[in-house]
Order: structure tokens, then C-alpha cells, then sequence
């Protein structure tokens, strides 16, 4: 694996092609979250309440569909 900074705003990393592509797409959309989320200033505690709103919302709307 090499690491190269091209300049200030890039950075190429070169894997081997023996690396499973699901295993690079993973680390790719981690890398896309810390991108996405760099300048995030929320704390966790209002990130996990969100997310447990959102699942609370998707469980009411699909809960009849799922447990027939």
C-alpha cells in the first residue's frame, strides 16, 4: 500500500489488487462520513437521539408489515 500527497487537497492511496473491493468500498464510505462530518458540530447524544427517533418513526410505519 502506498500513501502519496498529490497537494493540499489530495491524498492517492494505492492498495494491492488482492484486497476484496467490498472491503475497500467499506473504507471508502467511512472516509466519505469523515468527509461528510468533519465540520459536524452536534454532540453524539443528539446524533443517538435522532437515530432513535428515525428507528422508532420506521418501526411504527412498518411494524404491522413485518409481524404478521
Amino acid at each position: 500500500m502506498q500513501i502519496k500527497v498529490k497537494d493540499t487537497n489530495q491524498i492517492v492511496i494505492t492498495f494491492s489488487k488482492d484486497i476484496d473491493k467490498f472491503d475497500i468500498q467499506r473504507i471508502i464510505e467511512y472516509i466519505r462520513y469523515l468527509e461528510a462530518t468533519i465540520k459536524n458540530k452536534a454532540k453524539q447524544s443528539d446524533i443517538d437521539k435522532l437515530a432513535d427517533e428515525v428507528n422508532a418513526a420506521w418501526w411504527d410505519k412498518n411494524n404491522k408489515r413485518l409481524t404478521k
